[in-house]
């Protein structure tokens, strides 16, 4: 297959034309929603930059598959975006099943950590200089890596396909989610096919196959024409909307996370809104629920967090007095922290501390 890109017949040249046009364009469409779309959602970023590294890989076994003379370098270039398609996918997925706003920084450590241990390998290992190394260890794992994010991707989205089996109704951002890690599935699995040369010449599918998602994904838009649903972080606009038992119970997950993974309660100037927002509903919405879910409002719910947050630091060997405790906690006076602990335990920090001490 040497020189091969050099004297392509014109089913080639139309093959090379589909499977390029496909890389081409999520490249195009990748930079646009990393730099210049309107809606400003963590996960169009992370689409953008899936999409984007797609296109990478896809855009080398293109090249690779019409000159097998090119440069190693370039098929290094492509490895090493391949590497990132497992993440990015996995928090374009999470970002949109748990309605995360901003991106956590345990994901940009992870995406920086992985970002530099393959190109530390790719410095200290080229491939153009360890070619049996790569093709015995690293591409393999590599991949590996690769179908151990789709699966996690698939166990976020299994609320979803239960839906689908009980056929329930399912939401037009859940479609698009699963449209996007289905297509990248799909890839994977046409990349390890041609890997296990199960099927002579199967290489080019998966540029096929994503020139043909691409499209097909790009078409279905542009028939809807409406695209605003296509992000479980638009509901935001339909904030004043009642929602339903099934929906609640998701926004109760999220708030119970927030408030106990990030300790939002030990803010003393914490204020309702500022809750909502935090897990993108509106004020009337976190309101409603915890008042007919919850069974209590944003005052009473917020104080017996912190109440069982100063129970904790009054059952320890802690050194700190009862008024500077209520203050870590989050009350900004010792009469408010008095008042809520003695309505919500029934007796005094004070007294709450002493039964709690054992006598020495």
């Amino acid at each position: 297959m040497t020189g091969k890109s050099y004297s392509m017949s014109l089913s080639h040249k139309i093959l090379f034309f589909l499977s390029l046009l496909g890389a081409f364009n999520g490249l195009v469409l990748g930079i646009y929603l990393l730099f210049f779309t309107t809606k400003k959602y963590l996960s169009n970023y992370l689409l953008g930059a899936l999409l984007l590294v797609i296109s990478i890989r896809i855009g080398k076994s293109v090249a690779y598959f019409f000159d097998y003379n090119l440069s190693k370098t370039y098929l290094q270039a492509g490895l090493t975006a391949c590497f990132l398609i497992g993440p990015f996918l996995y928090f374009f997925v999470k970002s949109e099943v748990q309605q995360v706003r901003k991106m956590p920084k345990s994901w940009v450590v992870q995406i920086f950590s992985l970002l530099l241990i393959i190109i530390l390998v790719g410095i200290v290992y080229p491939y153009k200089n360890f070619p049996s190394l790569w093709g015995e260890y690293i591409v393999p794992l590599i991949y590996l890596q690769w179908g151990i994010y789709i699966a996690f991707s698939v166990l976020l989205l299994i609320p979803i396909l239960k839906k689908l089996a009980q056929r329930k109704s399912v939401k037009p951002f859940e479609k698009w989610v699963l449209t996007i890690c289905g297509g990248v599935l799909l890839l994977f699995i046409s990349y390890v096919w041609a890997i296990l040369n199960i099927t002579k010449g199967s290489y080019i599918s998966g540029a096929l196959y994503f020139s043909l998602i691409l499209y097909l994904v790009v078409f279905t838009l542009l028939y809807r024409r409406k695209t605003d649903d296509l992000s479980s972080l638009s509901s935001q606009k339909y904030a004043d909307k009642k929602l339903n038992p099934e929906d609640s119970q998701m926004v109760i997950s999220r708030l119970e996370r927030a408030m106990t993974e990030r300790e939002l309660f030990k803010n003393p100037n914490l204020k309702l809104n500022d809750l909502a927002k935090e897990i993108n509903v509106s004020g009337h919405q976190l309101s409603q629920i915890l008042n007919d879910n919850v069974g209590k409002n944003f005052t009473l719910f917020v104080n017996e967090y912190r109440i069982n947050e100063a129970c904790k630091m009054l059952s320890d060997d802690n050194i700190l007095t009862v008024d500077a405790i209520g203050e870590e906690v989050g009350f900004n006076s010792k009469s408010t922290f008095f008042a809520a602990f003695k309505k919500i335990k029934e007796l005094t920090p004070s007294t709450y501390r002493q039964s709690v001490t054992p006598d020495l």
